[in-house]
């Protein structure tokens, strides 16, 4: 299916449920200095052949304007001529979309998933063990343990694709970058967005944790 194909209905649909994330996501102060973005993808998949629409670069994500967003093909590349740029890790999504199928991906910049990413750096990965909220990424073990993957984060993006590749763990919705944020994905916007919340609450968790047993002050 061309980009052309794709139902209006449809493209709207996509870019209102994006919009209203981002002002969801904006009032928890997730977007500091238009950091961050996001992204949802429309119409059929395939691997090499796919679209979505992603936040424009740039822009204040605290307001809502019709430049907010853009549509992408599988390379990152606009669908249509816009005067708008993708989001500069756009390569990011589309190396995320091309190797899970996911629906939407949504990455934030928070003071807790900063810190976790440098505090466990060495080790390459989040550790969590037996907290509840785990379960928001479908796994029921009890006592489950999971580690969150972290990459290297590098000032020129596509540098950091090669790693994301290699670190996917097809049981964990998402993967956090060193000193730059998460990025969380789902089957659709819903999954994507309790997988995020989920992502944030156990990275707080772990460095509160990680303090308490250390014997320092929260």
């Amino acid at each position: 299916m061309s980009f052309a194909d794709i139902p209006l209905e449809e493209k709207q649909r996509v870019i209102g449920e994006l919009s209203a994330i981002k002002a969801d996501f904006a009032s928890r102060g997730w977007f500091a200095g238009t950091s961050g973005n996001l992204s949802m993808r429309v119409g059929e998949y395939r691997p090499d052949a796919f679209h979505f629409a992603v936040t424009a670069s740039g822009k204040d994500k605290s307001k809502s304007t019709p430049e907010d967003f853009l549509f992408v093909d599988q390379a990152g590349k606009p669908c249509e001529t816009t005067r708008l740029k993708p989001s500069a890790e756009t390569v990011i999504h589309c190396e995320i979309y091309r190797k899970t199928g996911c629906g939407a991906i949504f990455h934030t910049h928070t003071v807790f998933n900063n810190l976790v990413s440098e505090w466990f750096w060495e080790r390459r990965h989040v550790p969590v063990e037996g907290v509840e909220l785990i379960k928001a990424f479908n796994i029921w073990d009890e006592e489950a343990v999971i580690q969150i993957p972290i990459v290297s984060n590098f000032a020129d993006v596509p540098r950091i694709v090669p790693e994301i590749t290699e670190k996917l763990d097809p049981r964990i919705p998402g993967i956090l970058l060193r000193k730059h944020g998460i990025y969380a994905w789902g089957e659709d916007a819903f999954a994507a967005k309790r997988h995020l919340e989920a992502f944030e609450f156990l990275f707080e968790y772990a460095y509160r944790w990680e303090l308490l047993k250390s014997g320092k002050a929260l």
